[in-house]
C-alpha cells in the first residue's frame, strides 16, 4: 500500500489463470468461462504497470467478492486512492469506479453516461496492459500444477517483473 498510496489513482482487475490438474473439481470450474483456473486481481499504476497482485482464488470466485476477500477496496479507500475498476465491480463503493451499466428495464445510457463510460475505459485499457504483461509469462498460459501453488507462482513472476522492469525506467 505504500507504494500505491503515492499513485495518482489505481486500476483494478482480476484475470483468470487456466489450471489443468484439479483435486476439488468444483470451486475451480468457472461457469462463465467453461474451464477450470484460478482468479487472480491486480491492481496497475497509471502508466498500466504492475504493482500488486492478489492471492490466486478457485476460478468459481466473482471479482467483487475475490477484492472483498482480500480487503482491497477497504485497503484502497482507506489511503485515498482513486481506483478505477470494470463493470465486474459495481457496488463495491468507497473509491473505487466502475462505469455505468445499463439495467434491464432502462431504455438507454444517457449521452453524458456513455461519454463517461467512454473516458473510463481508456483509463482501464492501462490495467489491461498490465494483465496482458503479466500472461506473457509463458507459465502463466496454462498452469499445469496444483492451484495451491499457483499463488508463489504469480508472487514470484511479479518479483521478477519488477527486477526486470523498475518503476523509474520510462
Amino acid at each position: 500500500m505504500t507504494r500505491i498510496r503515492l499513485l495518482a489513482y489505481a486500476i483494478l482487475d482480476g484475470t483468470p489463470i487456466p489450471i489443468d490438474r484439479v483435486a476439488d473439481q468444483k470451486p475451480y470450474y468457472s461457469d462463465k468461462r467453461k474451464r477450470h483456473g484460478v482468479n487472480l486481481q491486480v491492481i496497475a499504476d497509471p502508466a498500466g504497470r504492475l504493482v500488486w497482485a492478489s492471492a490466486a482464488l478457485p476460478g468459481s470466485t466473482h471479482d467483487l467478492t475475490a477484492a472483498r476477500t482480500h480487503g482491497i477496496i477497504d485497503a484502497l479507500t482507506s489511503v485515498g486512492v482513486m481506483t478505477f475498476a470494470d463493470k465486474g465491480y459495481q457496488g463495491a463503493c468507497g473509491s473505487v469506479r466502475s462505469p455505468f451499466k445499463r439495467r434491464r428495464f432502462r431504455p438507454q445510457l444517457s449521452r453524458r453516461q456513455k461519454a463517461v463510460n467512454r473516458a473510463h475505459a481508456k483509463i482501464r485499457a492501462r490495467g489491461e496492459r498490465a494483465i496482458a504483461t503479466l500472461k506473457t509469462w509463458k507459465i502463466l498460459a496454462k498452469l499445469r500444477c496444483c492451484p495451491r501453488r499457483a499463488t508463489a507462482i504469480v508472487q514470484a513472476i511479479l518479483v521478477l517483473h519488477h527486477v526486470e522492469n523498475p518503476a523509474h525506467a520510462g
